[in-house]
C-alpha cells in the first residue's frame, strides 16, 4: 500500500524542527514571548540575526522585501515549533509583524528602504504607541496631539502599556490631528531617541518591566515621519491587528508545558488529589480543543482580521487564567514566594492579565455578539 505523501506544511515543519534543533543559541536566550526585557535584547538580537541568515525572519513578508511570502499556516507552524524549542520566533512582535507590514502597505518607497531592511535583520527594535490612560480598548478616544509647525510635526501627550518602549529604536505612533473621532487620527514613525520623549518602565507584579509609560513633550517630528495620509491613522491602526492570532498555536504549546509543570509541582508537594486531577484533565482537553479549532481556522484560510478569531483569543485568555489559578492550588503555601523564586508563581500572577492584554475578554465578547452573531449593540450612555 502506498504511503500518503507529505504535505507542504509537514515538510516545512520537519525543516524548521531540524534547523531549530541544530542552531546554536546565544548565551542568555530564553523564550520571552513577543516582547524582550532589557536583558533579553542582546541575545534576542543575536538570535534574530541567525533567523534572518537562515531565511526564517519575517516569513510572511513578500520576497521583494526579504521574506518568503509564507502562508498563514506556515507562519503558524514556525511559531508553534519555536515555542516547542523554547526560543522566541523573532526579536519582538511589533517590528516584523506590525510595523513592517504597515510600512509596506502605507509607507513611501523611501520609508520602506529606510526601515524594512533593519527590521528584517533584527537591527532595530520597535514599539507600538497606541494605548493611553483614557484610551485603551477605545483607541478612537486617544488625546495625544500632533500639530503642524512649519515643515515638521509637534507631538504632545502620553501613551501607556507600551511594550518594549524602553529598548525600542522606533515607534509606530497614532496621534490626533483633527477633531473627528476616527478620521482625526494620523499615523507616524517615531525615532525614540528624539528629544522630548521620556520612557518610564512600569514594574509588573510578576517582577518584569515589559510595559512602559511614554511621554511626548513638544516632540518635533520631520514631515517625512507621516505614515500614510493625513487622517488615515484609524486604517493604519486596524491594519496592525490580527497578526497575534498566529501565535495561538504557539501559546497552546506553552500551555501544555505549563500544565506538565503544574502537575509535577502538585505531585512533588503531595497535593495531587482527585479534585486537582479532574481540573488538570479538564484544562488538558480545553487546550487540545483550542489548538484544533485554531488549526481548523487556518486550514480554512480564514482571514486573520476576521471577527471569528475573537473566540480563540477569548478562549486562550481564559485557559491562561485558569492555569494560573491551578498553579496557585498546586503550589500551596509556596504560592507566597516571589516570582523571581518560582516560574509557577510568575505564571500564577500573569494568568489574570491574559484576559486584559491584546483586547479584553469583554471586548472580545462584544465583537462576537455584534459582528458574528449579529446581535444589536448596547445603547451608548
Amino acid at each position: 500500500m502506498k504511503e500518503p505523501s507529505e504535505t507542504p506544511e509537514e515538510a516545512f515543519r520537519a525543516e524548521v524542527r531540524a534547523w531549530l534543533a541544530a542552531a546554536p543559541r546565544p548565551e542568555g536566550l530564553r523564550d520571552y514571548g513577543g516582547t524582550p526585557e532589557l536583558t533579553d535584547v542582546a541575545p534576542g538580537r543575536q538570535w534574530h540575526h541567525a533567523l534572518a541568515e537562515a531565511g526564517y525572519a519575517c516569513l510572511h513578508w513578500p520576497p521583494e522585501h526579504g521574506g518568503r511570502g509564507a502562508s498563514v499556516l506556515e507562519q503558524a507552524v514556525f511559531a508553534e515549533e519555536a515555542a516547542r524549542a523554547g526560543v522566541p520566533r523573532q526579536l519582538n512582535i511589533v517590528g516584523p509583524d506590525l510595523a513592517g507590514p504597515v510600512i509596506t502597505r502605507f509607507g513611501t518607497e523611501e520609508q520602506r528602504h529606510r526601515y524594512l531592511p533593519a527590521i528584517l535583520r533584527g537591527d532595530h527594535l520597535w514599539c507600538q504607541l497606541f494605548s493611553e490612560p483614557d484610551a485603551g480598548s477605545d483607541l478612537a478616544a486617544l488625546r495625544t496631539k500632533a500639530r503642524r509647525d512649519g515643515g515638521s510635526w509637534v507631538v504632545d501627550g502620553q501613551k501607556v502599556w507600551t511594550s518594549g518602549a524602553e529598548a525600542a529604536d522606533h515607534g509606530l505612533l497614532i496621534a490626533r490631528t483633527g477633531q473627528e473621532r476616527h478620521q482625526g487620527l494620523t499615523a507616524f514613525v517615531v525615532d525614540m531617541a528624539t528629544p522630548g520623549i521620556t520612557v518610564r518602565p512600569l514594574r509588573q507584579m510578576d517582577g518584569e518591566s515589559k510595559f512602559n509609560e511614554v511621554f511626548f513633550d513638544g516632540v518635533r517630528l520631520p514631515e517625512d515621519s507621516l505614515l500614510g495620509e493625513l487622517g488615515q491613522g484609524w486604517r493604519v491602526a486596524t491594519a496592525t491587528l490580527g497578526q497575534e492570532r498566529l501565535s495561538l498555536g504557539a501559546q497552546a504549546v506553552g500551555m501544555f508545558q505549563a500544565l506538565r509543570e503544574v502537575t509535577e509541582a502538585a505531585r512533588a508537594r503531595d497535593r495531587l488529589d482527585p479534585m486537582l486531577e479532574d481540573r488538570i484533565t479538564g484544562l488538558w482537553a480545553r487546550i487540545w480543543l483550542l489548538r484544533a479549532t485554531w488549526l481548523r481556522a487556518l486550514a480554512a484560510d480564514t482571514e486573520l482580521s476576521s471577527s471569528a478569531f475573537s473566540v480563540l483569543k477569548l478562549v486562550s485568555s481564559e485557559v491562561y487564567r485558569d492555569l494560573g489559578d491551578l498553579a496557585t492550588d498546586a503550589l500551596g503555601v509556596d504560592a507566597l514566594l516571589g516570582p523571581e523564586e518560582s516560574p509557577l508563581v510568575r505564571r500564577m500572577l500573569v494568568g489574570r492579565a491574559q484576559t486584559i492584554l491584546g483586547g479584553t475578554s469583554e471586548i472580545q465578547r462584544n465583537i462576537l455578539a455584534e459582528r458574528v452573531l449579529g446581535l444589536p449593540r448596547e445603547p451608548v450612555r
